[in-house]
Parts: structure tokens; C-alpha cells; sequence
């Protein structure tokens, strides 16, 4: 008996040693797996998540806002992981993408000025070498600068008709200065359709109208297409007071006719040309609109700023006098009403008829119909 009793506890012994075995090599096996597995994780890794683990599960990655430079604390399963990014793109290990820089506002006096220029007629001119010379102009005479932030908004405007030669040497100038001078600008070209008497004024009036309709512009510069600065320096922009540019022509030896003379090329605000009610629109034919402009202006207690005399210097391109633009000989009866005309004649008495709008590359071509002055009065 005491035999097959020891037998029964051997036997139980050994069953309890190989339940504890079995147990163990479990526990083996599960930690080794574990390890094995931590491992391959390990080197998913490195391979840029192409290890045999890759495909377990889901996988979470960074998702980076470059518009603002900064890592954002949200995940997304679709955007690259940060080590597949570019080198360029990486974010530094422990610092956030720059901000990018504010624009600063454009210099008073820009640096690439040149000063005096020479200016000359006699080159072959063609809107082709135009265009090829000012790359960075935008379709319908456009230019914003790209490395500061100016002031104003400058529609610059121009009475025309039957001018086209004129207008290339024009563009041709007149673009790189404007450049130089970091103006926010596009070009205007208001062209009067038919061979009726021309009105110089009133197409200013159209082009001031029509340029807000485009863009909104808070400086506007009057200029004919006839007249070059000669001086880089002398700034297409608006001032405190209504701008007289054009003040000393080589066809008035470089001196200003008269104290009051505001012809040529002129600047207002908007704000200065409302006060003034724009500019008369019964002024058919050549002369008189300039001094009306002048009158208007010394009328609503403003006074005409003008550059210095040396930098203030044009070339104007020679021509004959325009048909149907015969001097106006109205024009000195009606300067010295401008006080009682003043409030009923002008921008916001304007009538016209707009026939197109067409944008080229170096302008913004405007073709209207301004009617026809009213028949003068018999002498009796």
C-alpha cells in the first residue's frame, strides 16, 4: 500500500512540474513575440512605415499648417508624415516656421530714382518693344510694386484721339518712371469716337468716372499724351493740395507761362476733385478748361503745388494742332463765370455714351461718345 501511494503523489508531482512548464514556455513565447514585435515596429520606422508592420492598424501623423508656420495639435491620417517631407519643408526640431515679414510701406523718395532723363523722339517706336521692356505690367496698363506698400491708388488719365504715335513714346517713358517711383497705378486712355469738336475736360470727367468703375482709386493724374517728364524725381502721386506737374515745358522755354496756368499735367485727390465738382464739360475746342480748373480750385479755398522748377521740366512732342480742335472763343467769357458754373457743371452734370472698354497689355482703352456743343449764339 505505502508503494502505490508513493506512485500516486509521483505522479501528481510530475503533472503539477508539467502544468508549471507548459506554463512557463507560454509565458516565453508571449514575451518573445512581444519584443519581436516592438522590434519590427522599431524598424517601420526607419523605413518610413514600409516595415512588415505597416500595414497593422492605423497610422497618425502631423499634420502642418504652413500658411501659418506652425505645427497644429490636431491629427490627420492623409497629409505626409514630417520625415517624408522635403528638406526644405521640415520644420527645425524645436522651433516654428518663420512668420512671414510685413509689408512695409513704399520710401517717400524711392532709391532706384535716377533724376534727369533724356528724353528723345527720333527711335523707331513699336507697342511690341513697349511691352517687351515692362514685363511686370499687367493686363490693361496695371503695376502694383511688389516689395512695399504705397499710400495711394493712382488712375492716371488721358484724353484722346488720333494719337496713337504719340501714345507709344508715351508708354514708353512713361512706364519704367512710374516703376522707379513705386506707384500702385493703372493707365486710362479715354478716347473720343467721331471728328466732332473735341473736349478735353469732359474726358477727363469720363475717365475719372470710369476708372472708379475699375478699381478704387483714391489719386488721379491728368496727363496729355504729348508730354514727357524729363525728371524721375517729379512723382505721379497725390498731395495736400491739387498738384500742377507740367511746369515747365521746352515749348515755353522751360518756364511756366503764367501764375495760373494749370495745363498739361495735373493730380487730384478724389476728395479735392469733388470739392471741386470735377472739371467743366462746356469747354468745345482747344484752351480755357485749364484756367477753369485753376479758378475752381483757388474758388474752394485750396491752393496749386508745384515741384521745383528743375524737376519739374517736360518735352512735349511736336505736332500739328488736331482738326475740329480750333481755339475756343467762348473760352474767355466763360473763365470769368466759373463761380456761378461751377456747382451746375461738372462731374455731377456728366452725360456721355460708353461704346467699349478694352484692356491691352500696356493700357485701358475707353472709347466714348461725348455729344456736340451747343450752337452758339447769332450775333445780332
Amino acid at each position: 500500500m505505502s508503494r502505490l501511494a508513493l506512485g500516486r503523489t509521483l505522479e501528481r508531482v510530475c503533472k503539477v512540474v508539467l502544468l508549471l512548464c507548459l506554463v512557463h514556455f507560454l509565458i516565453v513565447m508571449i514575451l518573445y513575440f512581444d519584443v519581436y514585435s516592438q522590434r519590427f515596429d522599431i524598424f517601420s520606422h526607419f523605413n518610413g512605415g514600409r516595415g512588415a508592420n505597416a500595414s497593422r492598424g492605423p497610422h497618425h501623423h502631423y499634420y502642418y499648417n504652413y500658411s501659418g508656420g506652425r505645427p497644429n495639435a490636431t491629427f490627420a491620417s492623409y497629409p505626409p508624415a514630417v520625415e517624408q517631407l522635403p528638406a526644405s519643408a521640415r520644420p527645425e526640431p524645436g522651433r516654428t516656421r518663420p512668420t512671414p515679414k510685413p509689408v512695409l510701406p513704399c520710401p517717400e523718395v524711392p532709391p532706384g530714382l535716377v533724376g534727369r532723363l533724356l528724353i528723345e523722339f527720333s527711335s523707331q517706336m513699336t507697342m511690341e518693344r513697349v511691352q517687351r521692356e515692362n514685363p511686370n505690367v499687367t493686363e490693361g496698363g496695371r503695376y502694383t510694386p511688389p516689395d512695399c506698400r504705397p499710400k495711394q491708388k493712382v488712375a492716371i488719365i488721358i484724353p484722346f484721339r488720333h494719337r496713337e504715335h504719340h501714345l507709344k513714346y508715351w508708354l514708353h517713358y512713361l512706364h519704367p518712371i512710374l516703376r522707379r517711383q513705386k506707384i500702385d497705378y493703372g493707365i486710362y486712355i479715354i478716347n473720343q469716337l467721331g471728328d466732332g469738336t473735341f473736349n478735353r475736360a469732359k474726358l477727363l470727367n469720363v475717365g475719372y468716372t470710369e476708372a472708379l468703375r475699375d478699381a478704387q482709386y483714391d489719386c488721379f493724374i491728368f496727363s496729355d499724351v504729348d508730354l514727357i517728364p524729363m525728371d524721375d524725381r517729379n512723382l505721379y502721386h497725390c498731395y495736400d493740395q491739387p498738384r500742377h506737374f507740367a511746369i515747365a515745358m521746352d515749348k515755353f522755354g522751360f518756364r511756366l507761362p503764367y501764375a495760373g496756368y494749370f495745363g498739361g499735367v495735373s493730380g487730384l485727390s478724389k476728395k479735392q476733385f469733388l470739392k471741386i465738382n470735377g472739371f467743366p464739360n462746356e469747354y468745345w475746342g482747344w484752351g480755357g478748361e485749364d484756367d477753369d480748373i485753376y479758378n475752381r480750385i483757388t474758388l474752394n479755398g485750396m491752393k496749386v503745388s508745384r515741384p521745383d522748377v528743375r524737376i519739374g521740366r517736360y518735352r512735349m512732342i511736336k505736332h500739328e494742332r488736331d482738326k475740329h480742335n480750333e481755339p475756343n472763343p467762348q473760352r474767355f467769357n466763360k473763365i470769368q463765370n466759373t463761380k456761378n458754373t461751377m456747382r451746375k457743371d461738372g462731374i455731377s452734370s456728366l452725360t456721355y455714351r460708353l461704346v467699349s472698354v478694352t484692356t491691352f497689355p500696356l493700357y485701358t482703352n475707353i472709347s466714348v461718345e461725348i455729344g456736340k456743343p451747343p450752337p452758339r449764339p447769332i450775333r445780332g
